[in-house]
């Protein structure tokens, strides 16, 4: 049953309400793999449908998992019951009004088009190249498929579809337990390079042969992996929304159009990159257009949905930098590593969390892969090390980047398996804090 149908059938006998309504699918296979083996597959489906009804400036929402026409109507029926008794939001105006469609496009279904025998001979070739090192393979490796329908009283009615898949391989020495870490993540398996992909994680593996270290604090020229360069720019981000802006703790306030980083540092909000996840709409079901945020280290724009394009003025995008990309600089890898003359290789970072978002202060630690260069060569592993930097800081202290960028995938791992994806390349930055080492590998 179109379950956003009915509800707007009994929505559209009250003309005094307004309302939003989401309805949700979703499928996901989860592989998980153990010691080189696979540990459990996991099939599951889930439908949900959630709603806002609007009456004046008070607003009711609910949710529903499975629904029914009887859950629907018992729950608008609760909804009409209290929504006169609810505080007034002064700021709200209206409902988004964006009825702009996007261009159609063919989405496979990945749990169908990635079956478990496919995975798990992927999986074997990588385990036996990195048995070799003494090393076994843990991780995930998820296809899921999920589509929505959103309807409102403004006559906006759109349906999308995405099916992302997220590789994640950690590789543990046998005796060591040192790890290190690669991923794959898009929509387009097509894009997935296996040689390429265990060329990389075996050269992590490599650098693994060493001694480990502990380094002093300090700060240290360092060379992030994509990954980390993607995360950090996950985290800034938030400062970026229109919200943040509206609560007065945004690092961009009041510099839009001015340099605030590196020349180097160009990051656009593009839906549209086939080798990531794409969507087709954003906040509210607003269409979703590439947007530039930072070129060439000036702030371009806020993120901004339709509530808050009328609580602060701002232009509407519906932007929701769900699909982040860094543009990629002139120098190979090895340029990059070879450049420093004391300094750090960081794969990945964990436990990340802010100190003050406006700031932009953040504190955290290095995971799966440190490593120390000397005079331009990796040389030693480094156990796991606590920095406590700024990331409008680490972003200024730019010198170079990589030639090439990598799709990384992001995953919640909790309920439904968010999974968004960030194109990255490596970055050279100077003058990184490095607050302690964790005596840990």
């Amino acid at each position: 049953m179109d379950h956003p149908t009915h509800l707007k059938s009994a929505l559209d006998q009250h003309p005094e309400l307004k309302y939003e309504i989401y309805d949700k699918f979703w499928s996901t296979d989860f592989l998980r793999f153990y010691h080189s083996q696979t540990n459990y597959n996991i099939s599951k489906d889930s439908s949900s449908l959630s709603a806002t009804i609007y009456k004046g400036k008070r607003s009711f929402s609910f949710n529903l998992d499975n629904p029914s026409p009887e859950k629907l109507d018992a729950a608008l029926a609760d909804a009409i019951a209290v929504i006169d008794r609810l505080p007034e939001d002064p700021d709200f105006v209206d409902l988004e009004t964006d009825l702009t469609q996007a261009p159609p496009r063919q989405v496979t279904n990945n749990i169908e088009a990635l079956p478990l025998a496919q995975k798990t001979e992927i999986l074997s070739r990588i385990a036996a190249a990195a048995a070799g090192y003494d090393f076994e393979i843990y991780g995930t490796f998820i296809c899921n498929h999920s589509g929505y329908h959103l309807v409102n009283s403004n006559g906006l009615d759109k349906r999308s579809t995405v099916s992302p898949i997220y590789l994640e391989i950690k590789a543990v020495h046998n005796r060591s337990q040192i790890t290190v870490m690669e991923t794959f993540g898009g929509e387009d398996f097509g894009y997935f390079d296996e040689a390429d992909f265990t060329a990389r994680l075996m050269q992590k593996i490599g650098y693994c042969a060493a001694e480990v270290v502990d380094v002093e604090p300090g700060h240290y020229d360092v060379v992030l992996a994509p990954r980390c360069l993607a995360e950090y720019v996950q985290y800034l981000c938030w400062g970026m929304s229109a919200r943040a802006l509206d609560q007065h703790s945004s690092f961009f306030e009041g510099k839009q159009d001015t340099q605030v980083f590196s020349a180097l540092v160009t990051i656009t909000d593009d839906p549209g990159d086939p080798e990531m996840i794409q969507m087709d709409y954003g906040s509210d079901g607003h269409i979703y257009r590439p947007l530039k945020l930072i070129e060439q280290g000036i702030f371009r724009n806020f993120l901004c949905n339709n509530y808050y394009a009328h609580k602060t003025g701002l232009p509407k995008n519906g932007n929701t930098a769900s699909c982040l990309k860094i543009a990629a600089g002139d120098k190979t890898l090895e340029e990059l590593i070879g450049s420093v003359k004391k300094g750090l290789y960081i794969s990945s970072l964990h436990y990340m969390n802010f100190i003050n978002p406006r700031e932009t202060s953040l504190t955290g630690l290095t995971r799966d892969g440190t490593f120390l260069i000397e005079d331009g060569r990796i040389t030693k592993v480094v156990n796991s090390l606590r920095f406590t930097e700024r990331i409008d800081r680490i972003l200024s202290n730019i010198q170079a980047l990589e030639n090439r960028s990598q799709t990384i995938p992001f995953s919640e791992n909790y309920e439904e398996f968010g999974i968004e994806t960030v194109k990255a390349p490596h970055a050279l930055v100077k003058d990184f804090n490095i607050s302690s080492s964790t005596h840990t590998i």
